[in-house]
């Protein structure tokens, strides 16, 4: 299955007036439409071209869809102070959260297909707090057997700049395929944290493990240098994930990552404790474990049966680990889970 790349401006960059508005006014952002014709693009080109990257319409040009958008701290608020997106992915909804500031992302297509290129760029001014989430599950269909969907997310801190990302959870469905590359860069004092959840598949359809492919990967720089690479690659019908050592028979596996200030010995203990305690749900059961990494990162790993178990899980590590960071934590993105 596949479909052309969608790309371009023009109406593919529009988001809805009143949506833009709502949002101008709670956040004191702009809309990509006057971002793009009263500055803002000479602005963000310059971002682009100091950091060695294409702006959203040249990156656009070349078949992807994008999203990038700007936050700063005025004034003591988190605001949206630029953005711009191309059809499918936009922002649904900003708002405000104390004193930072919540993000929806929307995807108005049905799920990836062989050949969609996602590329989100996310870039945090110094101070600046941010919670990032989107409205529902990222779906990828199934792929045809040299293709796939690829989604690239690139996030920029700069200095004590607070960003949670917060997705839900990715299910491929049968034969599908998925490279997934993520990069972050932290200044002096930025935090990045990110929950991810892994499905298997449509498990009340049988598919567990039918997928062809997941390359997963992520790398961290904090102040230009390298601390943390990770890559997960899953191919079901090469590998026995049923293994011990493998995921066993757990199905969904979830990841917190926490890298920047406050990613210390004492946070790690904090955590552990946390998931000592915890209780466990009957027939729900979650296997846990927590790692410090080199430098500067935290890394909570998450096994079991159900997606919104993972995710109760990891939000509680979530919550736990804001206590590190905030003396009076601004009020945190909940879903119910």
């Amino acid at each position: 299955m596949s479909r052309t790349a969608r790309a371009g401006g023009g109406a593919g960059a529009s988001a809805g007036a009143s949506a833009d508005a709502a949002e101008r006014s709670a956040l004191g952002g702009v809309s990509a439409e006057r971002a793009f014709s009263h500055g803002g693009a000479e602005h963000a080109k310059a971002r682009a071209v100091s950091a060695g990257e294409l702006t959203g319409a040249e990156t656009a040009a070349r078949g992807a869809s994008v999203l990038q958008a700007r936050f700063e701290e005025r004034g003591g608020l988190t605001r949206l102070v630029s953005r711009y997106h191309t059809s499918p992915i936009k922002i649904a909804k900003a708002f405000p959260l104390g004193s930072g500031a919540g993000v929806l992302v929307m995807d108005v297509s049905p799920g990836m297909l062989s050949g969609d290129r996602y590329e989100l760029d996310w870039s945090l001014g110094a101070g600046a707090s941010v919670q990032i989430s989107n409205q529902s599950f990222l779906k990828v269909h199934p792929c045809e057997e040299e293709g796939g969907a690829s989604l690239r997310q690139r996030f920029a801190l700069e200095n004590g700049a607070v960003c949670e990302h917060l997705p839900e959870p990715v299910m491929l469905y049968e034969d599908a395929s998925l490279l997934a590359d993520t990069e972050v860069r932290l200044a002096p004092g930025a935090v990045w944290m990110q929950t991810e959840v892994l499905c298997p598949g449509r498990t009340l359809r049988g598919e567990v493990f039918r997928y062809r492919r997941l390359d997963n990967r992520l790398t961290v720089y904090a102040d230009g240098e390298l601390i943390f690479r990770q890559r997960q690659r899953v191919e079901p019908r090469a590998q026995q994930l049923a293994a011990p050592g493998s995921w066993h028979r757990f199905t969904h596996w979830g990841t917190f990552c926490l890298f920047g200030r406050g990613a210390d010995a004492e946070l790690e203990q904090r955590l552990r404790q946390l998931l000592d305690r915890l209780p466990q749900l009957p027939g729900r059961k979650v296997r846990t474990g927590v790692s410090r990494t080199w430098r500067s990162g935290i890394v909570v790993q998450a096994a079991g049966h159900a997606a919104w178990t993972v995710q109760r899980v990891l939000e509680e590590v979530r919550l736990e680990s804001r206590k590190a960071l905030w003396s009076e934590p601004p009020p945190p993105f909940v879903k119910s889970v």
